[in-house]
């Protein structure tokens, strides 16, 4: 459930620093998100000159959290970009994999099972007109189908009015190692990320909806909700969509990317986070299906503009500074991959945020954060994948390496 950035670009190697731990931070904010400032005066040239000067990592210092993030499996090499994950029915733990870091090798799953066997499962069918597939987010139906946010246009992007767009929500039924059946439930989505199923339906975050147009400039992103058995819905991306839930707004000008990670709580509310803005979102419905509210519970403390002098030494230390993946326990806490930090957060059900573990530019051979995408729960422990694909002025992850890696956090 990763994002793509116009600063995306190879990197030069820099080096990494270790980092000291000590006791998590916690941030309480409850308040509507804000427009951060932004200077256009400013380039990027600004943060590439501070991190060669070194400027950038060493402050990670005095912001590590307690956690040791440690190694779960190393990735072969047909998975060098992980992103979502599911559980299947056996208790394997199914990985998608679309490979944006390395375009040549054809988007596929990884399925892991309880004694941590790594095996390549199958490949996502392609799209004929590209010739490749993009799996991101994923989610099993309640008769084993896999639903699949393959993002073809992560890459290249939708062009200059949003004209291009060829996302697909997949059903896949897998049996013996083998995609015996793909429905298309939807196509033609401009940036389809992350993935639920609940009480019949699919609910896709879609990150960009470029062909919206406010008068303000920002973004506008969505979650789109489908029927499980839904085939070959033509999305228009938007707001006029039928299949359109919600839609929400991203007013951090320096990082326009929307809606990202998505789960359920207990109380069947849809918690969704804005990447951007570093806020989760809550979606409350009423017993008809109907969204009744949508607030922001819990967001980042972080409002430094990127063209502030000051910008690369107080990313490292915000909480919750980008919400990529999420995903929840029984007592209501989100766990969210704060993507670029290369850390992990935990918001309570009150919205106070619990940075937990924290990592520096690496290449996640130890077991550090190398840019996490997702994370989930399973067998016991908080488990998250390194997506290890995007760099810019704006990410603790300065190039993309090898190993490709899992790696767990524990569960208090």
């Amino acid at each position: 459930m990763s994002h793509m950035h116009p600063w995306h670009q190879p990197k030069n190697s820099f080096p990494s620093c270790s980092c000291t731990p000590r006791a998590p931070r916690e941030v309480v904010l409850h308040a509507e998100p804000e427009e951060y400032g932004h200077d256009s005066s400013a380039g990027p040239w600004r943060f590439r000159f501070l991190l060669a000067l070194g400027l950038v990592l060493p402050a990670m210092a005095h912001v590590a959290p307690a956690a040791t993030p440690r190694l779960l499996v190393t990735l072969p090499d047909d998975c060098p970009t992980p992103d979502g994950m599911a559980i299947d029915a056996q208790g394997n733990l199914v990985v998608a994999c679309p490979n944006f870091a390395e375009p040549a090798r054809p988007g596929c799953l990884i399925r892991i099972d309880p004694q941590l066997r790594v095996a390549k499962w199958v490949d996502v069918p392609v799209l004929p007109e590209s010739g490749h597939a993009c799996p991101m987010g994923i989610a099993f139906g309640p008769d084993g189908d896999l639903y699949v946010c393959d993002n073809q246009d992560w890459a290249a992007g939708n062009g200059p009015q949003g004209e291009i767009n060829r996302g697909r929500l997949l059903r896949l039924r897998i049996r013996d190692g083998h995609v015996e059946r793909t429905t298309v439930v939807a196509h033609s989505i401009s940036h389809p990320n992350g993935v639920r199923v609940r009480d019949g339906h699919v609910y896709i975050t879609v990150s960009l909806l470029p062909k919206v147009k406010r008068p303000d400039g920002l973004l506008t992103s969505a979650v789109y909700r489908f029927k499980l058995d839904d085939e070959n819905i033509r999305v228009s991306n938007t707001l006029d969509d039928p299949n359109l839930l919600v839609s929400l707004v991203t007013r951090n000008r320096d990082c326009q990317y929307g809606a990202d990670g998505l789960v359920f709580d207990s109380r069947g509310q849809l918690l969704v986070g804005n990447f951007g803005d570093g806020a989760l979102h809550r979606i409350a419905f009423d017993a008809a299906g109907r969204v009744v509210g949508q607030t922001v519970f819990a967001q980042t403390d972080f409002r430094t503009p990127a063209a502030s002098p000051d910008f690369a030494r107080r990313m490292v230390q915000a909480a919750m500074r980008t919400t990529d993946g999420i995903c929840i326990d029984a007592q209501d806490n989100v766990y969210v991959a704060d993507f670029s930090n290369n850390a992990v957060c935990r918001v309570d059900p009150t919205g106070k945020i619990t940075v937990l573990a924290q990592s520096a530019d690496t290449d996640g051979r130890d077991g550090g954060l190398d840019q996490p995408g997702e994370p989930i729960i399973w067998n016991g422990k908080l488990v998250v994948t390194c997506f290890d694909a995007v760099t810019g002025p704006d990410k603790v992850n300065q190039r993309h390496d090898r190993p490709s890696t899992i790696v767990w956090l524990p569960l208090e």
